[in-house]
């Protein structure tokens, strides 16, 4: 206990001299000199102004940020309607995927419907239609040329750049090129709608829009076979004409002739290309040559 009072009064330098020789004398003096001395050598790096408690209080305020509590049903709902939108994104492109069947000048094809109705597809053509929703609504799409034979059910669209077509069991051919467009109807009742025009056509009519020029025709001996392996013109330029020749034949036609607005009216088969040329060139007073590539010039007719 002694010592200890030492200790406290050399720490505060209060020692008189008898006490400080009795202090030094003591075992543990080297020891607390070491002490001392090195307890020197730390520093603080920054000194810090105490504040009172007030300022203290405002400035932990200040500074303290907000916690955010997380409401677990409204992230899970945030959750789900994502999920719920990716599935409606998936379901809605599944289920509206186009069914497109496409041809290439010279080329024909057949396409059956899911309710089993024909579509024979003629060249340079375009046919498109939702699958699996044709059940609820039969619509199909026409960029060209094609012969329907629509099996009997709901009401049966043919949609194209010019018109819609609406049948609901019946055989009639569309075509749709240009500033060309013409319906007939085969078998049972067709409606034609256009943007200036509404028509009804029955067994035999003809509905022809031509550069903006209506005509109709009818006709009780209308062919079916005829119609589809033949093209048929009724007052069409000779132009528009041989650009049907070049897609039934995948040829290319040379017009070595001015008036190629000249109109034509007849037919050319589809099955044999010198047979169809003759029946265009020999009414009008033409002739052709055709060459090793199977490129056709057409000239103008030498007396």
């Amino acid at each position: 206990m002694y010592n200890d009072t030492l200790l406290k009064k050399w720490l505060n330098n209060d020692l008189t001299k008898e006490e400080e020789k009795v202090f030094i004398s003591s075992k543990d003096y080297d020891l607390n000199t070491e002490i001392i001395q090195t307890a020197k050598l730390f520093k603080a790096s920054n000194v810090i102004k105490p504040i009172n408690f007030k300022t203290f209080k405002s400035r932990y305020h200040a500074n303290k940020k907000p916690v955010i509590k997380l409401n677990y049903r409204y992230t899970f709902l945030k959750i789900a309607s994502v999920f719920l939108l990716l599935f409606s994104i998936n379901y809605i492109f599944f289920n509206n995927k186009l069914e497109t069947t496409e041809t290439l000048a010279s080329q024909k094809t057949t396409i059956e419907l899911p309710d089993y109705s024909i579509v024979e597809i003629s060249p340079n053509s375009t046919v498109s239609y939702v699958k699996n929703n044709w059940k609820k609504k039969r619509i199909i799409n026409l960029n060209g040329e094609a012969f329907f034979k629509v099996a009997k059910g709901k009401k049966f669209d043919v949609i194209t750049n010019d018109g819609i077509i609406t049948v609901v069991g019946t055989a009639f051919s569309v075509k749709q090129r240009n500033q060309y467009f013409e319906v007939i109807c085969f078998e049972g009742i067709v409606k034609v709608n256009t943007k200036n025009k509404e028509k009804v056509l029955k067994v035999g009519d003809r509905f022809q829009i031509y550069n903006n020029v209506y005509s109709e025709e009818i006709s009780n001996n209308l062919s079916t076979k005829f119609q589809k392996n033949n093209s048929v013109f009724q007052a069409i330029s000779l132009k528009d004409v041989f650009l049907e020749l070049e897609r039934q034949y995948n040829i290319k036609v040379t017009l070595n002739y001015k008036d190629l607005n000249r109109l034509f009216v007849g037919s050319f088969t589809h099955n044999n290309l010198e047979t169809a040329l003759l029946s265009i060139t020999k009414p009008m007073n033409l002739t052709y040559s055709i060459n090793s590539k199977n490129n056709v010039t057409i000239n103008v007719k030498k007396n």
